[in-house]
This record gives C-alpha cells, sequence and structure tokens, in this order.
C-alpha cells in the first residue's frame, strides 16, 4: 500500500508534543517512519540521545534544534539532521505552536537524560 491517506494516521501525544504518525510499518513501510510532530508554544522537550538518524523540516513556525551541543533557531522551510547516536533537545521558545516533520528508521529508541529508554510508538 504505498498511498498512506490522513485518516490513517494515529496520533500520539508524549511530554506535551503532538506527534501524527503515517509512515510506519501498519501503513506499509518496512525501513522508514515519518511523522508530523506539533509543538505547543513555549515547549521544552526532554533531552534525549537517539539510536538511529533523524531528519527533521519546520512546517511552520520557529523551533529552536540543539544536535550534540550545537543549537540552531529554524523556521518554516529548514531542516536538520541529527546523526545515531546524538543527542538531541526540540524547544518551541514562542507564543505560537509549530510543526516540524521526522523521518527516522523503523525501531528508533531514545534514551533519556535519567536514563529511561522509550520506544516511540510512532517509529515502530
Amino acid at each position: 500500500m504505498p498511498f498512506i491517506r490522513s485518516d490513517e494516521a494515529v496520533v500520539h501525544e508524549i511530554h506535551g508534543g503532538r506527534f501524527v504518525s503515517y509512515v510506519r510499518p501498519g501503513t506499509g513501510s518496512r525501513d522508514l517512519a515519518a511523522w508530523r510532530v506539533e509543538i505547543p508554544a513555549a515547549m521544552v522537550g526532554p533531552t534525549h540521545t537517539i539510536s538511529d538518524e533523524e531528519t527533521f523540516y519546520v512546517l511552520s513556525g520557529r523551533l529552536r534544534l540543539t544536535i550534540d551541543g550545537e543549537g540552531a533557531e529554524l523556521g518554516a522551510g529548514d531542516a536538520a539532521v541529527a546523526p545515531a547516536g546524538s543527542e538531541l533537545a526540540v524547544a518551541n521558545t514562542t507564543d505560537q505552536p509549530a510543526h516540524m516533520w521526522v523521518t527516522t528508521r523503523v525501531g528508533l529508541t531514545a534514551k533519556l537524560a535519567d536514563g529511561n529508554t522509550i520506544t516511540p510508538p510512532w517509529a515502530h
């Protein structure tokens, strides 16, 4: 099934963000997972270390991405790549929501600063 309709997207909410999962094994993908994340105004996500490379494309708003200690403010149309094993943090320091498209490999895990590991359902 090469086509995924919007009504097939699955919504997950965690750490204050809303993850809308489109591409995943449940919709026919073997290798890649992709989702839209909605980051509310003034939200600071937890720092975490990712198991696999992730790519980010800002759809709307402004976000601050920090990858292995290097931070950048990104706006609509900007992109970033976080290598496997890198420490990642995402923050929306504005008073408006932001949206980002994220792609990674199926099976991604994220280790939080407190040592807990999460297995995001939108990447499985």
